[in-house]
């Protein structure tokens, strides 16, 4: 039907992108570019049909009487003046309803160059000394020939056409002086070039967003060169958004006033893991955003990409790019796991002026465990990629774990830590470049992959069979520790001090004056998500510490050798502080610890009536609420002949409180 058909002149991004919407919504386009080349970059679609000769008017005239469009829209270049002038006549001739899209404008910045033409580009330039990058294409390349030395100062960036090469060729632009690359550039991609180049000035015309100025802008300006813009001819007609508005009343298309971005998880990688919702989003989009392995993996060819996986980059290139009405922005694995896709999704949803869904994909943990003929219900699961973790704590308190790795160095210490802890003849599964052609799978045992050197990528499964044997609440006996000759917090007095420290899974807490580290392992035992940091002076207790955190297979300890408080200067700020030893600076600990943390939770045992004296002294200054002193008297059975008689420990004195604002 005639009404359904437009005949688009499409030499511009936007030309490609407007063809893809309206094939989309079921209208016939018929594309009109110069070059073959421009043709291959169109959408393959049943109701896109393209020819890619250079017309002139007559020639526009048959055309359009033999496609016999309700429409002709001219997406040709800004500098292409001959031709929007061709494509006018030839609309006025056929009575045909004529658009013009036109570029917005880019604002002037004051530190570029500003010429009316490429003449008057050239004789700038020939007051200027080093090497020059001409990113205007190759038709009015002939032009900088007047400039001295051009074969040693130009470098000429242009679409890799057999024309546009041989041109250059006659020219003389040839070897490392030709640069035939296919756009859009990142303002990266063009510091790049210049960089290798060694450019002085870059030439471009003032293009607007699609045709990728402030790229090159961003990149003159970091690089300190000239930016020598050619200024465009005036013109009227209908910005990108204008003429979607026209026609989503003439064809009653809705939705299509705001940008629709779709946040996708593509799977592992491999396109074949793609979901066919995935792929569907992928191949309307105008634009494609992710991670440059997933870009690669997802965008077909001609369309346009975007490389980068920081949400506050990604929304702001989408905002600055409003030509691109549908966006895909990718993410590997599933959207919903581990996945930066949560912090984009919350931006999109404040925007008022953005569509947004979101396409959950088949997670790499779902596809190595299908792999290895698991279930993974009942397991815990955790990433090591970008973030911290306790892995070897995890694995202790479950029958399954796995983990998402950030490099096979994460693979190596894990199986190393595993090993020193006693779990080293645990079954452990790494799957590596999962769904890609190199991938492997690896079985054995954890000591087996110390020295681990697959792919980077990779997943690790464990089997520990002794997991959530461990009892529930704190309370490990004396036994359980290496003791030596050093101090150790018993174990009923141990058991009450940790339940006053109300420690979380997450917390980070001190233990100052650690001895034999029984608090701090039980605390580790508690903050499996968290750490706890062991301050003591002593070498044999520092020992002890260690030996007793490896024992009880804890990772989440550091063993800090240091004087309290100055051992403190480099920890982050504690949740909770358990005082088992001050050395005499007890009122110096508490006012460091608040200045660290106003509410931290303190903890401290005193065992003569001097030092719990002088804990209430110096807690005299500190804001403070919840505070409490109890005194704990134990005796254990000792059996004597027949008989058991009670034997008293020395009473302990725990004090405990929440601090509730600065010292005073």
């Amino acid at each position: 039907m005639k009404d359904k058909r437009v005949m688009i002149f499409a030499g511009t991004t936007e030309g490609r992108r407007l063809t893809q919407y309206m094939a989309d919504n079921g209208i016939c386009v018929h594309v009109c570019t110069a070059t073959q080349y421009g043709e291959s970059l169109l959408p393959e679609r049943e109701n896109i049909t393209a020819s890619h000769e250079r017309m002139n008017c007559e020639e526009m005239c048959v055309l359009i009487r033999s496609f016999s469009p309700a429409l002709v829209i001219d997406a040709t270049h800004p500098y292409a003046a001959e031709a929007t002038e061709n494509i006018r006549k030839a609309c006025g001739r056929c009575s045909a309803e004529y658009l013009r899209l036109v570029r917005d404008r880019e604002d002037g910045a004051g530190d570029v160059v500003c010429v009316e033409s490429t003449e008057a580009a050239v004789r700038f330039l020939e007051k200027t000394k080093g090497n020059i990058l001409v990113t205007t294409g190759s038709r009015e390349l002939e032009k900088y020939t007047a400039l001295t030395d051009y074969r040693e100062r130009i470098y000429a960036r242009v679409l890799p056409f057999v024309d546009s090469v041989a041109k250059c060729g006659k020219l003389g632009i040839e070897g490392r002086h030709l640069i035939c690359m296919q756009g859009p550039f990142s303002a990266e991609m063009n510091g790049a070039v210049i960089r290798e180049y060694e450019i002085a000035n870059m030439v471009t015309k003032e293009s607007g967003q699609a045709g990728g100025y402030p790229q090159k802008y961003e990149a003159a300006k970091a690089a300190g060169i000239n930016l020598v813009v050619i200024g465009r001819p005036e013109e009227k007609g209908y910005t990108y958004q204008e003429i979607l508005k026209f026609l989503e009343k003439k064809y009653l298309i809705a939705g299509y006033g705001k940008q629709r971005v779709t946040v996708a998880g593509i799977g592992p990688g491999a396109p074949g893991l793609f979901t066919e919702q995935v792929r569907e989003a992928c191949r309307k989009a105008d634009l494609i955003i992710g991670a440059g392995r997933m870009v690669e993996a997802a965008a077909r060819k001609g369309q346009a990409r975007y490389v980068s996986y920081r949400p506050e980059e990604i929304l702001s290139y989408i905002k600055r790019h409003p030509e691109y009405g549908r966006v895909a922005v990718i993410f590997s694995g599933d959207t919903g796991f581990y996945s930066g896709a949560g912090k984009l999704w919350r931006m999109l949803e404040r925007e008022t002026d953005i569509e947004s869904e979101l396409l959950p994909g088949i997670s790499s943990v779902s596809y190595f465990c299908a792999k290895l003929g698991v279930s993974w219900e009942d397991a815990a699961l955790m990433s090591l990629h970008g973030r911290k973790g306790n892995p070897l704590s995890v694995i202790r308190e479950n029958e399954k774990t796995i983990v998402i790795t950030g490099s096979d160095r994460d693979v190596r210490e894990i199986c190393l830590s595993m090993t020193e802890a006693g779990f080293g003849d645990l079954p452990v599964c790494i799957g590596s470049q999962l769904s890609y052609d190199g991938e492997q799978i690896f079985r054995g045992k954890a000591k087996d992959y110390i020295d681990y050197s697959g792919g980077k990528l990779a997943v690790l499964y464990v089997e520990n069979f002794w997991g959530k044997s461990r009892a529930a609440a704190h309370g490990l006996p004396d036994s359980a520790f290496v003791r030596g000759d050093v101090p150790m917090t018993k174990e009923e007095v141990r058991c009450v001090c940790i339940s006053k420290l109300r420690i979380r899974k997450d917390s980070v807490v001190y233990d100052v004056g650690a001895g034999t580290g029984s608090v701090t392992v039980e605390a580790a035992l508690c903050a499996s998500e968290g750490h706890v940091y062991a301050v003591e002076r002593k070498q044999e207790a520092i020992h002890l510490i260690r030996k007793n955190g490896l024992r009880m297979k804890t990772d989440n300890i550091t063993v800090v050798d240091g004087e309290a408080p100055e051992a403190f200067r480099e920890l982050p700020a504690p949740d909770c502080v358990f005082i088992g030893g001050s050395g005499g600076s007890l009122k110096e600990i508490v006012e460091a610890v608040v200045r660290k943390n106003s509410k931290v939770r303190v903890v401290i045992n005193a065992v003569t009536l001097e030092t719990l004296s002088e804990a209430a002294e110096c807690c005299k200054s500190i804001r403070k609420s919840e505070e409490e002193i109890i005194q704990l008297s134990v005796a254990e059975a000792r059996k004597i002949g027949k008989y058991h008689l009670m034997q008293g420990q020395n009473p302990v004195y725990v004090i405990s409180f929440t601090c509730g604002g600065e010292v005073e």
